[in-house]
């Protein structure tokens, strides 16, 4: 029997059309809005970064790259609040299934070049985080205060962009869990949940890559579906999907 492979292009279209997401432009001027960054770090964002990095230049990573830096300078203009997650493993201890990556002290944890000015910026909080899900990886063991959280309520944050990578990982954890977290009644004044799409990226794995490299089909990740599976899933949660972001009032 022939095995029938799919392109990426004609599974996306496909999946597009069964899972639609709805892109909007979002007014913010006159809303009480913060901003979060996840893992806009060398180790998933740097070329050849790390085992989890591309290892060339990817058109969607630098997208995102770029954006993040262009809107978190408009956010810092208007006084927004900014948080950044910054993904921070102990070294030796894994983080399954992926392989070792954001290891403290290897430079992977830290934001990437054309970022690194956010580190001391006005605004900016950076937090580092040790598992995929941010909101887990902020929160005390000992106290159990979570400092995403308690950042919300100190800036009185109604409305919270979010961007960065990986969309449907990271960026959909995070996403995830705080529009459960506030309907639990857990994140203060937050009232509404933006994912900034041209800010999100995911990474690209094709299955014959994947086959290339030895490993199972299961790891295979076309980016561009991958990136629309995270998109749909979190618009199917609560969040508001956004393609512009309008800071002025028109």
């Amino acid at each position: 029997m022939t095995e029938t492979i799919i392109s990426p292009a004609a599974a996306l279209e496909a999946v597009a059309a069964a899972l639609p997401v709805r892109r909007t432009a979002v007014p913010l001027a006159g809303k009480r809005v913060g901003k979060l960054d996840v893992d806009p770090v060398k180790g998933f964002a740097a070329i050849g970064g790390g085992n989890l990095a591309p290892p060339a230049a990817n058109a969607q990573i630098s997208r995102m790259i770029a954006e993040i830096d262009r809107t978190d300078r408009l956010f810092i203009e208007a006084g927004y609040p900014i948080a950044v997650f910054l993904d921070t493993h102990e070294p030796g201890k894994p983080e399954y299934p992926y392989p070792p990556h954001c290891e403290a002290g290897t430079g992977e944890e830290n934001l990437v070049e054309e970022l690194s000015w956010l580190d001391g910026a006005p605004s900016v909080t950076l937090m580092r985080k040790d598992c995929i899900n941010g909101v887990v990886g902020t929160t005390d063991l000992a106290t159990g205060r979570n400092r995403l959280f308690d950042w919300i309520a100190a800036n009185g944050i109604e409305t919270l962009v979010v961007d960065g990578i990986c969309t449907d990982i990271c960026v959909l954890q995070a996403v995830q869990a705080l529009l459960s977290a506030r309907n639990h009644g857990m994140t203060g004044p937050l009232r509404e949940i933006v994912v900034y799409e041209p800010g999100c990226a995911t990474y690209d794995l094709p299955l014959d890559t994947a086959r290339g490299l030895g490993l199972p089909d299961t790891a295979a990740h076309p980016q561009r579906v991958a990136h629309h599976i995270g998109l749909y899933l979190m618009q199917a949660s609560g969040a508001v999907i956004a393609d512009d972001l309008l800071m002025q009032t028109p």
